[in-house]
């Protein structure tokens, strides 16, 4: 019982105080899953980062299903993705019910200006975190580059560059890494 209830209660307080949506909870999710709780190392996390990410729903529930699923199966994935998805649910169910009264009010309007830059920043640093642990250097930087301009500025569909980049990825490991294995062997 008691990764049931740590997993629910870990994931409902990522899901209760994260704004900003998926990509502003990975710092939160890798503080408590690899340094909290131990239940994923750094490289296990990233590669769930990109697992994740690759996965059609929301990324915060995908994170934490296949997290459940790891430590539990099925019942861990179901508790894990209740913990994530509750409080979002809750308080989108209250904001619906009472937004017609608040939407036209000038407190609440500046609430939001305020907070929609500090959402960038959210996004922004776990981004630059990923590229760092992802070994994103001088020589590989042109592939986020090319793959942003493509999905922002010529509207390629974003499944589209993931599948061309893990294709990519696959040809160069098959052709340039298998070629820099056979010549360390030649040497040899």
């Amino acid at each position: 019982m008691g990764f049931y209830w740590k997993g629910f209660k870990t994931f409902f307080k990522i899901g209760a105080f994260t704004l900003g949506g998926g990509y502003a909870m990975i710092p939160i999710i890798e503080r408590e899953v690899v340094e909290n709780n131990q239940w994923l190392t750094k490289e296990e996390c990233l590669d769930l980062i990109a697992i994740a990410q690759s996965c059609p729903g929301v990324f915060a529930i995908n994170m934490s299903v296949f997290i459940g699923y790891k430590k539990r199966g099925i019942p861990g994935a179901l508790c894990t993705a209740l913990g994530t998805a509750l409080p979002s649910f809750v308080i989108i169910l209250l904001i619906a019910m009472f937004f017609q009264q608040f939407q036209d009010n000038k407190v609440v309007a500046a609430i939001f200006n305020g907070i929609r830059p500090a959402v960038v920043a959210l996004i922004a640093v776990p981004t630059f975190n990923l590229a760092k642990r992802a070994n994103i250097t001088l020589t590989n930087c042109w592939i986020p580059i090319i793959s942003t301009l493509l999905i922002w500025l010529l509207g390629v569909n974003p499944i589209y560059v993931i599948i061309a980049a893990g294709a990519g990825g696959y040809l160069f490991g098959k052709f340039v890494n298998n070629e820099n294995n056979t010549e360390k062997n030649a040497e040899s």
